[in-house]
């Protein structure tokens, strides 16, 4: 049996404007992902920059089409902008109609929230 893919798609900490320490969040984010690979499921990052590096709308999209995603979980951070979330929602929609969508509540989280869709 093939091991679920899932894609996280969340905010690159190092690349969000502001004085903020981005380092917590990138220990979460890390913590995360081992948590995938303990339970041998497969997860890609998908990291945008709100610092104006990244065409958001191309970048998403491009990670979502790179192969069939079981589920894609949709971080906090994305989720604090409304016009962002919209935006990403509609992508997962459009080009990976098949996948759950699940919501983190922390970075640390990811795997918890992919959980509840992967049964």
């Amino acid at each position: 049996m093939e091991m679920p893919r899932v894609l996280v798609i969340g905010l690159d900490p190092f690349r969000v404007p502001g004085p903020w320490d981005p380092q917590p969040i990138a220990a979460g984010i890390e913590a995360g992902r081992s948590r995938f690979a303990e339970h041998g499921i497969g997860a890609e990052l998908c990291l945008v920059g709100l610092d104006g590096s990244d065409d958001v709308p191309a970048v998403v999209a491009s990670a979502l089409g790179s192969q069939a995603w079981e589920c894609v979980v949709i971080g906090g951070g994305v989720r604090g902008d409304t016009e962002l979330l919209e935006q990403v929602v509609n992508l997962v929609r459009r080009h990976a109609p098949d996948a759950a969508i699940a919501f983190s509540d922390s970075p640390d989280a990811t795997y918890d929230a992919a959980a509840r869709w992967l049964g």
